[in-house]
Order: structure tokens, then sequence, then C-alpha cells
């Protein structure tokens, strides 16, 4: 039930390439103040235009993406009744909580797992994969699908594009201020920008990135509790514990690396320092918060 691990490693690899790309065509020195300082007013532009525009590539490429990793078929006429039962469960979700009616669509795997992606309310995609539709009873997948919707509903998609710009943004906005010290300051270069700004900048924005991507997936796994919430509103809470449950016992087999943070399922449960870096917060927490109690 998500949306983010995709923004994370695409969004990393964009910027990655962005800068290379900018440094090898001269267009960083426009950043540059006389050959002696920067100028923070156009490095902030220029920090924004890059930061939410690698993010927003990722969001318009998200089911795209999504349906090639996955192999996920749309479901554009039903071959049969179960078929037919999940394009009317989300047609129904979704004109409850006035979205409109988003692509349906099952993947190939054996473990448990669904995915809702897109580039907004009206735009999106959800899936679910056979293992899910084999291991569950039709409560537990109406739940799944509950949850999804109200991932679509939230807006989770663009919120965590808006997110993922900002932290974009300060990421390269900081690391060519790093750089530009040590180009300046440690290496004692005074004529533009040498190789000591351009590794010290990537290696910057490598490094900021990881932190970054720890605010982001703090996001992410937040709004695993309110879709979970807004699950049991649409679908019931008992059906949707259940569900949780359900997954707790299946095959813990994640989706691919760069989609995991899509799945309801996400990677097994982690606690401590390892839970820094999940998008979805462990199982027991959750059913946890739907059961009443409170949650980190």
């Amino acid at each position: 039930m998500k949306r983010i691990a995709l923004f994370l490693m695409t969004n990393i690899a964009i910027i990655l390439v962005l800068s290379i790309v900018l440094r090898i065509l001269g267009v960083d020195r426009i950043l540059d103040e006389s050959g002696v300082g920067l100028n923070y007013a156009n490095l902030l532009v220029f920090a924004a235009v890059f930061g939410f525009g690698g993010s927003f590539i990722s969001l318009v490429m998200s089911k795209w993406m999504a349906k090639r990793m996955t192999g996920a078929q749309v479901i554009t006429s039903p071959r049969s009744q179960t078929e037919t039962w999940l394009v009317e469960t989300v047609k129904n979700q979704a004109t409850r909580v006035g979205i409109g009616m988003p692509e349906v669509a099952i993947f190939d795997s054996a473990a448990p797992n669904a995915f809702a992606t897109g580039m907004s309310r009206n735009n999106a995609l959800v899936a679910v994969s056979t293992g899910l539709l084999r291991s569950m009873n039709q409560d537990e997948v109406e739940a799944v699908l509950a949850h999804e919707i109200s991932h679509v509903a939230n807006g989770d998609m663009v919120t965590l594009t808006l997110i993922q710009g900002v932290v974009n943004t300060f990421v390269i906005f900081i690391s060519r201020i790093v750089g530009h010290f040590v180009d300046r300051v440690i290496l004692k270069n005074e004529e533009g920008h040498g190789i000591g700004f351009f590794v010290a900048t990537i290696a910057a924005q490598i490094v900021f990135g990881i932190l970054a991507s720890v605010v982001v997936l703090w996001f992410s796994r937040q709004r695993e509790y309110r879709a979970d919430a807004g699950g049991s509103k649409l679908a019931g809470r008992e059906k949707m514990i259940s569900a949780l449950e359900k997954l707790k016992k299946g095959l813990q087999e994640p989706l691919p690396d760069q989609m995991s943070a899509f799945g309801i399922n996400g990677k097994p449960d982690g606690h401590g320092l390892k839970l820094l870096f999940m998008s979805h917060p462990p199982l027991e927490d959750r059913i946890a918060a739907l059961k009443g109690q409170s949650h980190p």
C-alpha cells in the first residue's frame, strides 16, 4: 500500500546525471561570482528547478515504471468473476472518496502484495498480486484495495513528490556549497571551479541524499498509518486488521527495490536503525494502531 522507493532511487540517479551533464556543459559557471564566491540566489533557483524537476519526472514516470517493473496487466475487459469483482470494488471505493476511476491491474507474484501509483488522484493505477488473490479472502482483498484507494484519495503521490522536491533542493544547494568550500578553502583554487569542486559536490550529494531519504521515508511510514485508517473507514476495521494479520503470515517477498515502497507489504519488518530506512512501519505497529493503541 504506497508510493516512494521509486522516488528515492530515481531522484538520486537523476540529480547525479544532471550534475555531471551540467558540469561537462559548463552550466555551473553561472553559479560562480567573478571566480570568487557563489551567487546564492542563483544557486537556490538552480537547486529548486532541478530538485523539483527530478521529483516530478519520477511522478510522471511512476505508472509506466510500475507496470514495467512488476509486469502488471491492466484489466481492460474482465475475463473472470474475480476480475469483474476487482474492477467493481475499486470503482465503488473510488466513487465513495470522490476520485476518478483508477486503472486496475494484476501482476504475477507468489507474495501477497498490492500497490497504487500515478500522477494524481484522477490518474492512478491500483494493482494486486496473484499471490494476494490466492491467499486472502474477499473481505481482506477489499480492505487492501481500500488502503490503496486511500493513498490515492489522500494525495500521497503528489505530497511525497513535493517532499522529495524540497529535500532534493536542499541536497543540491548544500552539496554545492560544500564543493565550493573544499575547492576554495581547502584546495586553495582561486580560478573557477576545479576537479575538487566536482568530486566534493558529487560525494556530498550522495551523503546528503541518503540522509534526506530518512526524512522522506519517515513521511512514508506516517502515510501508511493514515492509509490503514482510511482503509478501515472504507472496508471496515476488522477487515483491515485481518488483511494485515494475513500479510504477517504470508510469504515475505517484497517488490523490486525501486517499487518496494509502493507495496502494501514493503520489506520484512525491522526495528531500531533499520526502521529509519524502511518505507513501511512494522506490521505489528500498524495493527496496534488500528486497534486503538499508539504508534511511534
